[in-house]
């Protein structure tokens, strides 16, 4: 059984989209409504823009987004999943591509959601730090100990979890952890602390914006970042996209649940076509997965 995996931040990388424009006039057009949506050349940023334009919050987001719904079009026949996920952001992706609203309106999404992010990352301090070789109940533990907002934000893989909140607490739990045994406790270069309780402001943003976009029920299941379970109905999916923002990212137990419900064949569909296969082959080593 075939399921589509889709990527989230990080999976950007400096001409994306430039291959697929230049054999496709299908993706040209792709990418001019693109532009027409957001009022500026997203195309042009990902096609010829640096590093750090391209890693701007408001840029990153719609840029990934952009780029796995043109490989899933592009895809033809190809992309005929029996279930789809998306790490973070690329959760937009997913129910995109499984027909659970347009092109153009998860876009518009996507571009609410990266400024909401973006206003709530200006108004506090904030990080995330990637933690390596403690097992899950280790790191929420320590969270829950250290003085301030610091929580489990990303849970990647065996063995990988991320940890989210204000820039002293964060640092905090990341030295305990050290202590504690971890491989690697490093803080990130990111804007803020996304999937946290510090991304209120953005998900009372996001709100109003999906309540105000049609939603269908998507062709196939979606399994979602709140419960990594999948999803059907369109009321259900609303909800748990608004509680996204704030909560963790079952990313672990959503390729767990995947592969549980008989998925046999993975295929990541966007970005460098490389982190989620990564995370993966953290999961379970016999399932192969491969780029769209």
């Amino acid at each position: 059984m075939e399921a589509c995996i889709f990527p989230g931040q990080g999976s950007q990388f400096t001409g994306m989209g430039k291959a697929l424009a230049e054999r496709s006039p299908e993706a040209v057009k792709m990418f001019a409504r693109a532009d027409d949506v957001l009022g500026f050349s997203l195309s042009q940023i990902m096609f010829e823009g640096s590093d750090e334009e391209l890693k701007q919050t408001r840029v990153t987001q719609p840029a990934i987004y952009v780029h796995s719904l043109i490989t899933a079009h592009l895809a033809g026949e190809k992309f005929a999943p029996a279930m789809v996920a998306g790490h973070s952001l690329g959760e937009f992706s997913a129910l995109a591509a499984a027909g659970a609203f347009s092109f153009e309106d998860g876009l518009q999404l996507v571009s609410h959601r990266a400024e909401a992010m973006q206003m709530a990352c200006e108004a506090t301090s904030s990080t995330m730090a990637a933690v390596v070789g403690l097992d899950d109940h280790i790191v929420e533990d320590t969270c829950a100990e250290t003085p301030g907002i610091v929580v489990a934000a990303n849970y990647n893989c065996p063995g990988q979890l991320v940890i989210s909140g204000e820039l002293q607490a964060v640092e905090l739990a990341a030295a305990a952890l050290k202590e504690k045994g971890a491989l690697k406790a490093v803080v990130l270069q990111v804007g803020g602390a996304f999937h946290s309780p510090l991304m209120e402001p953005a998900r009372d943003r996001l709100r109003a914006a999906i309540e105000r976009t049609p939603f269908a029920p998507p062709r196939c299941p979606v399994y979602q970042n709140v419960d990594a379970r999948p999803h059907t109905d369109p009321d259900h999916i609303k909800d748990n996209l608004i509680a996204q923002l704030t909560a963790p990212v079952r990313w672990t137990q959503t390729m767990q649940a995947m592969i549980g419900d008989g998925a046999t064949q993975f295929f990541e569909v966007g970005g460098n076509g490389k982190v989620l296969k990564g995370l993966l082959r953290r999961v379970d080593r016999k399932i192969p997965c491969e780029a769209l």
